[in-house]
């Protein structure tokens, strides 16, 4: 990414000029910044601040459900809760609470607001389903991507999620549309082409903000 020239340039700089250069940097890069902190000060573990996150995520889809207004706003109150996950994510490195915590996003999503979701008009829900079935893709890939000892530990969550997306009609029919086997999340079974059929079906323009009558 950078030239020898250049490097060689910073390496020469003094350490007071190097600690300016940084602390100006972190300034303007937060998330950097918050990632720096983890690995150099924070006495808190991986582990806690995934605990931490999912008592917030839980919090949060509480609240999104006692205000509820309509798919489109909880769509909006997902999205900020999938921004917390990637924020702890790139601080954190936890590819294993990227998933324990999307899952559960998802679980308590569908589970919570069922009432409201299936008295929305589908076509309403395009957007939200488009959402949700691509989350749920990327789970899948996630876990493929990971070490296989640790499978077991999301084939009860991965089945939860198979047969609630079974029990939303509209939503069912809108994972076929995409192609999302949800046989294969019952099962808790992933293809070893998982990588390959995403990329064709992404490729086909599907699992896009589109509207379409289901």
């Amino acid at each position: 990414m950078f030239d020898k020239e250049f490097k060689t340039a910073i390496h020469n700089l003094s350490d007071i000029e190097k600690d300016k250069l940084i602390l100006r940097l972190l300034r303007k890069d937060l998330a950097l910044a918050n990632q720096l902190y983890f690995e150099l000060v924070d006495t808190e573990t991986v582990e806690q601040k995934r605990e931490k996150l999912a008592k917030i995520i839980s919090k949060k889809i509480k609240h999104a459900n006692e205000r509820f207004y309509s798919v489109g706003y909880l769509l909006m109150d997902i999205r900020y809760i999938s921004g917390d996950i990637n924020e702890h994510v790139k601080i954190t490195k936890d590819k294993f609470g990227e998933i324990t915590l999307n899952l559960q996003m998802l679980i308590e999503v569908l589970t919570l607001n069922r009432m409201y979701i299936v008295a929305t008009k589908p076509n309403n829900c395009i957007k939200f389903f488009t959402y949700i079935v691509a989350r749920a893709f990327k789970l899948l890939l996630l876990i493929k991507a990971i070490n296989e000892d640790y499978f077991i530990e999301f084939k009860e969550d991965l089945e939860t999620l198979g047969n609630l997306f079974l029990s939303y009609e509209h939503l069912m029919k809108h994972a076929i549309y995409n192609g999302l086997n949800i046989n294969r999340q019952l099962d808790a079974e992933i293809p070893e082409n998982i990588v390959a059929i995403h990329k064709e079906i992404r490729a086909n323009g599907f699992l896009k903000k589109k509207k379409k009558k289901i």
